[in-house]
């Protein structure tokens, strides 16, 4: 299928009346200027898909849940085990398939799902022992969307090497090799890359944190909080950039997730390694405003999912460190559009452009709604939310139409996906 947008952003440009051309699942030609012919009308504005390069599927859960109150990043934990502790990879697939399929709606067409939620509650190896991970995979491949399951080494609850307590059991695999065996056993569908994670400088130890080099993707979370950095100091002497760099797994392969509490230090070492920042997460859980337009290979995250919103994620971006300056004017909508177009980062890096050659991802954005109606069409990132998206395409596939996906009832889906939990609490 061929599709014409009336304007599309290509190479940085806003042109009109724009034909794309798609075969097996690639654009094979772009061609400004021209009637649409046969091809399929995108009216709007066309970018290409949107990457969330971080996301924690099971947190959906919790939304509208636990955003009033006082409380912290570590009160908030709590609550967030209390949902992995319930799942298991029926309940998992019917939740992810749903938060898959909002994030489609969304016009995010690739996901980068940090995922620890590897075994029972009680620690044992589940039959199949990557059972969790084949249902976050089929759940994309259900959604429409392409995946890489960032399959995270979880092997210690504190940066002095407490072992796992209470739930976090069935995050570890107990050993690196014991994890790496794991791993090597995923068998990836379809659209489906399999990269890895470390979970912080807290659940890594040195040690496995130096066995992880070389991997790519590699993510890993940093500096979300004080006090990690903190623990990190009373034990290694060094904060947790340092001690990753220590041991070799920084680098563009790798990307930083939040790097919110940082050293001047820390930002000179991060150069060249890729930072994804979570906004909407970050502000939700209280964690504070990081160094954002010091930092190189920036990507956006949705997290826990108290937002599936790119365009939110790219706008607090810049606003975030409005706050944080008092002046305006950090990031060109270019730069915003780069960060939320980063499929590099999870090791898609032939997507995210519309142009030839590249995935044929496509997401046509409303410019006649109550929020873009009036807007400059180079500045409606500034303007849009992702209400606003009304055509999806991911691979050259139709996956949102006219505003609904075209496979399932998502808002069914996800609170049918809420009540499948709240049984397995029971």
């Amino acid at each position: 299928m061929n599709f014409h947008a009336s304007h599309a952003l290509i190479g940085g440009n806003i042109q009109r009346n724009v034909l794309i051309e798609i075969e097996d699942g690639r654009i094979t030609a772009v061609v400004p200027s021209t009637p649409a012919g046969a091809a399929m009308r995108l009216r709007g504005l066309v970018l290409p898909g949107l990457a969330n390069v971080h996301s924690h599927a099971f947190h959906r859960v919790l939304r509208g849940h636990t955003h009033a109150g006082r409380g912290s990043f570590w009160t908030w934990r709590t609550r967030m085990y209390e949902v992995a502790a319930a799942l298991d990879p029926d309940s998992y697939y019917l939740l992810a398939r749903a938060v898959y399929g909002e994030m489609a709606m969304a016009g995010i067409t690739a996901v980068g799902e940090f995922h620890y939620l590897h075994h029972a509650p009680d620690g044992a190896r589940y039959n199949d022992p990557n059972a969790m991970g084949e249902a976050l995979m089929a759940a994309a491949a259900e959604a429409g969307i392409r995946i890489t399951l960032l399959d995270t080494l979880y092997l210690t609850s504190s940066a002095d090497g407490r072992p796992p307590e209470g739930v976090q059991v069935r995050f570890s695999d107990g050993s690196f090799d014991a994890w790496a065996e794991r791993v090597e056993a995923l068998k990836p569908l379809p659209r489906a890359l399999i990269g890895a994670a470390a979970h912080s400088v807290r659940a890594v130890p040195p040690a496995d944190l130096a066995a992880l080099a070389g991997r790519s993707p590699l993510h890993i979370h940093l500096s979300e909080q004080r006090a990690e950095n903190e623990q990190c100091q009373a034990v290694h002497g060094c904060t947790p950039t340092e001690l990753v760099r220590r041991h070799g797994i920084l680098g563009p392969a790798t990307t930083v997730v939040h790097a919110t509490h940082l050293t001047k230090a820390d930002i000179a070492a991060l150069d060249g390694t890729g930072v994804c920042v979570c906004p909407t997460t970050e502000r939700d859980l209280a964690d504070g405003i990081g160094p954002a337009r010091a930092l190189t290979g920036l990507s956006l995250g949705s997290d826990s999912h108290a937002v599936i919103d790119l365009f939110e994620e790219a706008r607090a971006l810049e606003m975030d460190q409005r706050l944080a300056t008092e002046e305006r004017g950090h990031f060109t909508v270019a730069e915003l559009v780069a960060a939320a177009t980063n499929h590099a980062a999870i090791g898609w890096p032939d997507a995210g452009a519309i142009e030839p050659g590249r995935r044929a991802d496509l997401v046509a954005v409303s410019l006649d709604s109550v929020r873009t109606a009036g807007a400059d069409p180079a500045q409606a990132m500034l303007a849009a939310t992702a209400a606003d998206i009304t055509h999806v395409v991911a691979d050259g596939r139709l996956i949102v139409d006219d505003s609904g996906h075209t496979g399932f009832d998502v808002a069914r889906a996800l609170r049918e996906a809420a009540t499948a939990w709240k049984r397995s609490a029971a």
